[in-house]
């Protein structure tokens, strides 16, 4: 069974996590005002796999020893990033974000009935509101300045829909292959194939249209250049980090519910550094994001097997 020390180091992850992902939209922002969705995730993930790479992320013996059965991660590197981002990037040019925020925000609710269902883990009912109470956090922040349902179009929504059962699915998925994958094999694999699939669809894209010479253009901007450094080094491959180390160590449902807590560092974010308002729905949909959060975590459930300790504790060199 997991010990409080391993559960401790758990729960910070996916803090940090949930503290890198919430400031990217700053750095999106800025990406963005200089090039498009699909280049953006393309250089985001060249940069990661690089950094990946540079660092012998997993070590380079164990890399060689994993890459014959690289294969068998492929359906999970499909779902995150490859799926979840570009439904995202085609879902939000037909639905507004505020839609989009609130459809991604039943992640964790797609998450605990995936894991019910092929990770047969199990939930309790406080645990079951507590998650609901999250939901309705991030659901109130969204939702009350006002939503453009009329300027949604259903395939937008649609679109939307999928990339949360993309990030879902990764979840129970990522959770599962923990067992056989430590942390860091999975995380460079992943990156690799996140490489490979948006600069393939970059590069079609640019092809098609006869713009090849612009996929580089981007890069002559040094304020591109720091965002993909933050895109791609802190909220891609050390995100991704976290997150695999998180579901090594604690069930998928308890994982997906600190996404939430994104929502809140984004308000943070916004009023520290960007002078935005901070309105009373902010302040009660962060007490509902926290408290559901601190309640679906408040006990621990002995549910974690020991041979998943004992098998990321050896992966952690």
């Amino acid at each position: 069974m997991m010990d409080a020390s391993s559960n401790q180091k758990a729960v910070a992850a996916a803090l940090i996590n949930a503290l890198i992902i919430g400031l990217s939209f700053i750095f999106v922002k800025i990406a963005l005002s200089v090039s498009d969705p699909l280049d953006t995730l393309a250089h985001r993930f060249t940069l990661s796999f690089l950094a990946a790479s540079l660092f012998a992320f997993p070590g380079r013996a164990r890399l060689k020893a994993a890459m014959p059965r690289a294969a068998k991660l492929l359906p999970l590197a499909l779902l995150y990033p490859s799926l979840f981002f570009a439904l995202q990037a085609f879902g939000l040019l037909y639905a507004p974000s505020s839609v989009a925020g609130i459809v991604q925000a039943v992640v964790p609710v797609f998450t605990m009935i995936l894991a019910a269902i092929f990770l047969k883990e199990h939930t309790t009912l406080a645990q079951k509101m507590f998650t609901l109470v999250s939901v309705a956090g991030v659901v109130l922040i969204f939702a009350v300045p006002g939503v453009s349902i009329s300027s949604a179009s259903l395939g937008g929504i649609l679109l939307i829909l999928l990339s949360a059962l993309s990030m879902a699915g990764y979840n129970a998925g990522a959770r599962r292959m923990t067992k056989t994958w430590s942390p860091k094999e999975m995380t460079y694999i992943i990156t690799f194939f996140g490489f490979l699939f948006f600069n393939a669809v970059s590069v079609i894209k640019h092809i098609s249209a006869g713009t090849l010479s612009q996929y580089f253009v981007p890069l002559q901007e040094p304020k591109f250049l720091m965002a993909m450094l933050y895109l791609g080094v802190l909220s891609s491959l050390i995100t991704s980090l976290l997150t695999n180390y998180a579901l090594s160590r604690m069930e998928a449902s308890r994982v997906s519910v600190f996404g939430s807590l994104s929502t809140v560092v984004t308000i943070a974010g916004g009023v520290l550094l960007l002078n935005e308002r901070l309105d009373w729905y902010h302040w009660v949909g962060a007490v509902l994001i926290i408290g559901g959060v601190m309640g679906v975590n408040l006990k621990r459930r002995p549910s974690v097997q020991a041979d998943q300790s004992k098998q990321i504790g050896g992966s952690n060199g």
